[in-house]
């Protein structure tokens, strides 16, 4: 892992490591990518003070400091995208990079903050902005939201708005992840399919990185080959779930994660206390029973216990589309629900 060292002449030089019981404590930005990004090639060279993302390095190295952390972590300038390998073992160790870090800073460079006023509610002048900050629509940031312990979230001008603590329930409305997601609860608490759900809204610049920037999130690991696309970079994904993965209903959920749309795999996916009776709401049933009541039904009244592997697709769909309705307890036939209210 190589680190940025803040010096005491103000200037910063690049360090080292190669094994993690040498790592020093470190801090770790997370942002979005910008037009003048400093790279590695940058620093070693000694240029790139004059880029608009230099101002981001001195951010987090002043924000370190603050910490009492001499050592910090950029992703633009501290990976030599030049070397595939490089890259590839970055991307591969990234999600425990993010989560070994003492302190992750958010330089949200869409929320500027107004002069203050006493007469302005200062969480008004900038939740809406939050609300809508390009942030949280990029791939890449989903697991530097989940991975970190410490998370603070600051403006533009290097203000601190709060941290994933105290932002836990806006955090909750914008992303849809659940608090106790990204407050620590391991992950294998929840479903494939409602991660993945996590991440259907996100964008990323390259397809491929669509899916690497998830392997964190499902605590697997394979080479990068960009060019082949998101669909088989996907389905690699798959396979390695299902090598590491204990859950019996994996074939299922694959089914469900590759044919449906993200609202109706949230929707499947939602998890709970596991209530099963038959008026039990939606949110109340964990994931795992969900599938199985749903892949059990011989009938479309829920009562029957056939095996997965003697109901067809046809019908297993058509049940799933008839749950995601919310219809369990109204036994209403698939022809009686709209179009809009079936994938409302």
């Amino acid at each position: 892992m190589r680190l940025l060292k803040y010096d005491p002449d103000g200037e910063f030089s690049l360090a080292e490591f190669f094994n993690e019981c040498d790592t020093p404590k470190y801090a770790i930005l997370s942002h979005t990518w910008g037009a003048e990004e400093v790279t590695f090639k940058d620093l070693a060279d000694g240029t790139g003070k004059n880029k608009t993302g230099y101002d981001k390095i001195r951010f987090c190295a002043q924000q370190a400091a603050d910490d009492s952390l001499q050592y910090f972590w950029v992703d633009t300038c501290c990976i030599d995208k030049s070397s595939s390998a490089e890259l590839q073992e970055a991307i591969n160790s990234m999600f425990r990079w993010y989560r070994d870090a003492v302190k992750c800073y958010v330089y949200l460079s869409d929320i500027s903050l107004p002069p203050f006023d006493a007469a302005v509610d200062f969480t008004k002048a900038w939740e809406l902005p939050f609300r809508e900050s390009r942030w949280f629509t990029r791939g890449w940031t989903l697991q530097e939201l989940i991975a970190p312990a410490s998370v603070e979230f600051y403006s533009k001008e290097g203000k601190l708005l709060g941290d994933k603590v105290s932002l836990e329930q806006l955090v909750c409305e914008i992303t849809g992840i659940p608090i106790r997601a990204f407050q620590g609860s391991p992950l294998s608490d929840f479903g494939i399919p409602e991660r993945m759900a996590w991440a259907k809204p996100r964008q990323t610049k390259r397809e491929e990185d669509g899916v690497y920037s998830l392997l964190g999130i499902f605590d697997v690991h394979m080479p990068l080959i960009y060019g082949e696309r998101r669909k088989n970079a996907l389905k690699r994904l798959y396979e390695e779930i299902e090598k590491s993965s204990k859950d019996k209903d994996f074939r299922f959920v694959k089914l469900l994660s590759s044919t449906l749309p993200h609202r109706l795999i949230a929707l499947i996916a939602t998890s709970a206390t596991g209530l099963l009776a038959a008026k039990a709401p939606l949110s109340s049933i964990s994931a795992r029973q969900l599938i199985t009541w749903i892949a059990t039904s011989a009938t479309g009244l829920f009562v029957a216990r056939a095996p997965l592997s003697s109901i067809s697709t046809h019908r297993l769909m058509a049940w799933i589309a008839i749950s995601a309705a919310g219809l369990f307890a109204a036994r209403a036939p698939l022809s009686s629900i709209s179009t809009h209210r079936l994938m409302a």
